[in-house]
């Protein structure tokens, strides 16, 4: 098995950052802290409301850090654009409500489909990787493929927080769920409430060759320091 990359979400970062108002902590020292650690990308999800990472946040990642940056985003016209001017190297496209507290389950590709084609065909014609972002759920994964996107992530958010069999269902469903998404063509990715102990489960899953992970390493750096957390989560998920 190819080793699974590491994708470090800093979001935040900015959030504390926010919270004060000022300029500490800095989100960008934290992604180089996380390459320095051995991540394999940064994500950064610049929202509508501007709750955590800030426009000037996302110019400076694709400017000052050498890992490829996966921009999370809504389905939007000025989320497009940014894509379009700052270059990442994926753009992942999330559902978003600004009620949220996070992001709630995953995309619903076919009832957005007319929405998404537009914005997946100029993404991909500025050679943006399209990455969407939905549950494990087989009509999604083919619909995801259909209309042109390159990578799937696996919304992982109801594994993490069932427990037993329940889990152990969701499982099954994210196990099944990558292997159709490698077999039609699709790059497979996973995310979402991941800690030490379910991101190493998920790693085992062949198919899957991402895991973007942030609100848990932000939290454990407070208590080992970010550096730690990284290299921590990095030999947990070693297969």
């Amino acid at each position: 098995m190819k080793p699974v990359r590491l994708g470090v979400n800093i979001d935040h970062v900015a959030t504390i950052r926010n919270a004060r108002g000022g300029i500490h902590p800095d989100p960008i020292a934290s992604a180089k802290l996380a390459q320095k650690a051995g991540a394999n990308g940064i994500t950064a999800h610049l929202r509508e409301d501007r709750r955590h990472i800030s426009d000037n946040d996302i110019y400076r990642l694709k400017k000052e850090i050498d890992l490829p940056l996966n921009l999370e985003m809504a389905a939007t016209d000025e989320m497009l654009k940014i894509a379009l001017k700052t270059k990442p190297n994926a753009a992942c496209i999330v559902p978003e409500k600004r009620s949220e507290v996070t992001t709630e389950g995953g995309l619903d590709v076919i009832k957005n489909e007319k929405i998404l084609l537009p914005i997946i065909k100029e993404l991909k014609k500025a050679k943006i990787r399209v990455s969407l972002f939905i549950d494990p759920q087989e009509n999604q994964i083919r619909k995801s493929k259909e209309i042109g996107a390159d990578i799937i992530e696996i919304h992982t958010g109801t594994y993490c927080n069932n427990k037993g069999q329940a889990r152990a269902t969701e499982f099954s469903k994210i196990k099944k769920c990558a292997k159709i998404a490698h077999e039609i063509g699709l790059e497979c990715h996973a995310g979402h409430g991941l800690d030490f102990e379910t991101a190493k489960k998920i790693a085992q899953i062949e198919e899957i060759v991402e895991l973007n992970i942030g609100h848990f390493l932000i939290g454990e750096s407070i208590f080992i320091g970010l550096e730690k957390a990284v290299k921590k989560m990095k030999k947990s998920i070693r297969r």
